[in-house]
């Protein structure tokens, strides 16, 4: 694109070093459930589940790939698919994706859902919000209208990013991919797309007046950070409120990075990963202005789906970082001492499931998505 604040921070003088990748040194073993923990099948049959929300009663609300939303009842029936949701286009890593509750959900029935939009130029992400309406045994997505679209559409069928994050505020987060092209590509740079961001909205779509880059006239307002390949977790610390985010890097090189107002989280011009086949990406320096992640996977274990563990329910989780892992098939948990992750656990590696997504829920469980096309919800239960 045009405009790329890369040129901003190419940066003078000498090439520095490259640093030591963070997490290679970090001690990784594949690790058994403490004992006592369980884990159990909620729901099944469902097509390449991809977003789950927790209801207020027990139950949740689940995203199939296809275009299906259901509601999940507590005892772990499924709902007839919910009507009035979003067309979708479903190619690719497409479809429905990610769906979260309004802060406000139980006054208002508020339910937003990102998905993959088909229109002129390509697709893109958008966000549609509705609300959950029950008409006897079925549901309904009511007064539905988007709130978001990725600009500009782009003919691709990778690397929608997509997840949904309310902060504290109440503002709301959505992750961008940067579409898997060498076209592309260089957008994650530039303030004049969406492609490879981070964006933050109001929860009517408006946008915030102290975003970082509102007085920059050649930059989309919406835009809250940049340098992204394909984020597809995030989720809020627990202490600090500060978004923290997975991302797919390219072979190699994926990431766990602290998502802050205004930063540039170096994607393409710097990245541990490699093209496919082999080849370098960017830079070997170490480029000045750009926020170096928390913490790297080399070979790449694809995470998806992230969750901060602050319950005493699993005795040593307390504290933990989890997140899915799809090619390294794996639950990963990540033992922190502040924000220095110390120690890399891959749980349930037997059961060779792609995990899709983790959300933490009210009473210490862990809810586990596998993508498959007969996915399931799985609940890792302490002992009682």
């Amino acid at each position: 694109m045009a405009w790329c604040v890369a040129a901003l921070i190419a940066g003078a003088g000498a090439a520095q070093a490259q640093p030591v990748r963070p997490g290679k040194d970090v001690p990784m073993a594949r690790a058994a459930l403490p004992a006592g923990v369980t884990v159990s099948t909620w729901a099944e049959g469902l097509e390449h589940p991809w977003g789950l929300a927790l209801l207020p009663n027990g139950g949740a609300l689940v995203t199939e790939r296809p275009g299906r939303l259901r509601v999940v009842s507590p005892s772990g029936e499924l709902s007839p698919p919910v009507s009035g949701t979003p067309k979708v286009d479903a190619r690719g890593q497409g479809g429905l994706l990610d769906v979260v509750l309004h802060p406000d959900f139980a006054r208002n029935g508020l339910v937003y859902l990102s998905y993959a939009e088909a229109g002129e130029g390509g697709n893109s992400t958008a966000v549609a919000r509705g609300k959950l309406v029950q008409d006897g045994d079925r549901w309904r997505f009511a007064d539905s209208r988007v709130v978001f679209r990725q600009a500009p559409k782009f003919a691709s069928t990778l690397h929608f990013g997509s997840r949904l994050v309310f902060a504290r505020d109440g503002k709301l987060f959505v992750t961008l991919g940067e579409r898997s092209s060498r076209r592309t590509r260089p957008d994650a740079q530039g303030l004049d797309t969406h492609h490879g961001k981070v964006v933050r909205i109001n929860d009517d779509g408006s946008v915030p007046s102290d975003n970082p880059f509102t007085s920059d006239k050649k930059a989309l307002p919406e835009i809250w950070s940049l340098g992204h390949r394909n984020p597809q977790g995030a989720a809020l610390h627990p202490r600090t409120g500060e978004l923290w985010l997975v991302e797919h890097g390219p072979q190699g090189g994926d990431e766990l990075n602290v998502v802050r107002a205004g930063k540039n989280y170096g994607w393409p011009r710097y990245t541990y990963g490699e093209e496919y086949g082999g080849g370098k990406i960017g830079e070997e320096a170490s480029p000045p202005g750009f926020e170096p992640p928390l913490y790297s996977w080399v070979p790449s274990v694809s995470p998806s789906g992230l969750a901060f563990y602050t319950s005493q329910a699993i005795p040593g989780w307390n504290g933990s970082v989890f997140t899915g892992a799809l090619s390294g098939q794996a639950l990963i948990r990540l033992q922190m001492d502040g924000q220095k992750v110390v120690r890399e656990e891959r749980l349930l590696t037997d059961m060779g499931r792609r995990i899709r997504h983790v959300v933490a829920g009210p009473s210490g469980e862990l809810y586990l998505l596998t993508d498959a096309g007969q996915g399931q919800i799985l609940v890792i239960r302490g002992g009682r």
